[in-house]
This record gives structure tokens, C-alpha cells and sequence, in this order.
């Protein structure tokens, strides 16, 4: 297992395949016209880990890193896709999709528990720790750090083995069509996110 750090994009041909893509991102902050882009985390699941941090000048001008999120035949796995999604299509101006999101998964069949973040999930499912310690660091410095580094990574390191399992669940659940629903969804939501539309339900009667 190595963690790969690349400046501004992936080197031409890393992550080649048809494997699904855990995709995350680290940010200065939630607003996202604000808080600039910093980290982009990716992994197909073989045990590697890739970090493309952006620095305060980028142009965002990946076009390796594009292709591979943009490519509608490769699954991008999430924990809260709609917050990465609407910061990758405002950064880097591609809809990373189609799209499997363990947390709403884990609303749909977790109905149990109100503990939804990704700590819980890979602690009770997949039975791993997972810290969250550099959550709230300065991810636009000139550098990051080890911890940094090693944080951002494990965030894409369990989506895999998660939706496997979560998968089974809705199925057994009779929620797999449902989810399926919502997914595709999402980059829609991210998008009236993007627009200004991040807090009204527009589906609503008010």
C-alpha cells in the first residue's frame, strides 16, 4: 500500500482499467465558491492511493485527471458525493459520475443509527479504525505534511470493500433501485448547490 503524491495531475496512465474510482476531495473550507479547491484523493482499489493537491495559484488545468473523473464508463465512489461533486465541477469544470455515495447508502440501510460519517461506517462495517484527526487542517499550505497525506488517503482507502457491503444491504433491504435513484441524481443536487440553491428544498410547497 503507497501513497502517491503528484503536483497539479496525474501522471499520464496511472489508474488505467475499468476498476471503479474512490474519488474525495480536501477544501479550505464548505462554501464552495469561497474555499478553494486543495487536494483531489483517488484510488481503483488495488491498495494504492494518489493525492493531486492544487496550489493557490492553479489553473486547475488536469487534463489527465479530467479524463479519468469525466469517464461516464468508470464508477466514482463517494462518502457525501454531493459536496465533492460540486467542488470538482466548479474546479476543474467536469461531472465526475456515475456515482455510488456510502453515506446516503449507508441512510438507506443504517436506519438504526443517526451515526452516518465515514469513522463510523468503516469502524462498524468494515471493523477498521479510521481517524479523522487532520479533518479541520490547513490544506492550502505549501505542503502537506505526513498526517495530512496519510488522512487524505485513507479517505478513499475503504470505499470499495464499504460498497461491496453496503450493496448487500440495500439489497436485502429491497432499497437497491431507490439508492440507484438518488445517485443519479446527484450531480444535479451539486449542481443547484453551485447555483444557489444549497439549503431550499425546491421540491417542497413553500
Amino acid at each position: 500500500m503507497t501513497v502517491h503524491f503528484h503536483k497539479e495531475d496525474l501522471p499520464a496512465g496511472v489508474l488505467a482499467g475499468d476498476a471503479p474510482l474512490a474519488v474525495d476531495t480536501e477544501t479550505m473550507g464548505l462554501i464552495t465558491h469561497r474555499d478553494r479547491l486543495c487536494v483531489v484523493q483517488i484510488s481503483d482499489g488495488s491498495g494504492d492511493e494518489h493525492l493531486v493537491r492544487f496550489g493557490p495559484d492553479s489553473s486547475y488545468d488536469a487534463p489527465n485527471l479530467k479524463a479519468l473523473l469525466a469517464d461516464e464508463s468508470r464508477l466514482k465512489l463517494y462518502h457525501f458525493a454531493r459536496f465533492d461533486l460540486a467542488a470538482i465541477e466548479h474546479y476543474l469544470g467536469v461531472v465526475a459520475a456515475p456515482v455510488f455515495c456510502t453515506k446516503i447508502a449507508s441512510k438507506l440501510v443504517r436506519t438504526y443509527t443517526d451515526r452516518h460519517g465515514l469513522k463510523n461506517l468503516v469502524d462498524e462495517v468494515l471493523h477498521e479504525n479510521l481517524s479523522k484527526q487532520q479533518q479541520s487542517s490547513d490544506w492550502g499550505g505549501p505542503d502537506l505534511n505526513d498526517a495530512q497525506r496519510e488522512y487524505a488517503a485513507s479517505d478513499v482507502r475503504y470505499l470499495h470493500r464499504l460498497r461491496e457491503e453496503l450493496v448487500r444491504r440495500l439489497e436485502r433491504e429491497g432499497r437497491l433501485d431507490i439508492a440507484q435513484a438518488c445517485f443519479d441524481f446527484l450531480p444535479t443536487r451539486a449542481r443547484l448547490d453551485i447555483a444557489g440553491w444549497p439549503d431550499h428544498d425546491i421540491f417542497s410547497h413553500s
